[in-house]
């Protein structure tokens, strides 16, 4: 269930980066800070994006019940 107050957009990673490294570029001295910056930008919002995993629920619902491996 999504929360309704969670903000959503479509795109791919490789835009993502991009709008990501132009920003980074804008905003550093050198080419080096502009990549540092973009990773770090591109990780942090990853991390917020992604959802917490609940394994144990997940990996109980996945197994079944047969005995025998194929």
């Amino acid at each position: 269930m999504e929360n309704q107050n969670t903000k959503r957009f479509d795109t791919t990673l490789g835009e993502l980066i991009a709008a990501a490294s132009e920003v980074a570029f804008e905003y550093s001295d050198n080419e080096k800070d502009a990549y540092r910056l973009a990773r770090l930008a591109i990780v942090e919002m990853l991390k917020k994006a992604s959802r917490p995993l609940e394994l144990e629920e997940e990996f109980m619902s996945l197994t079944t019940k047969k005995s025998y491996l194929h």
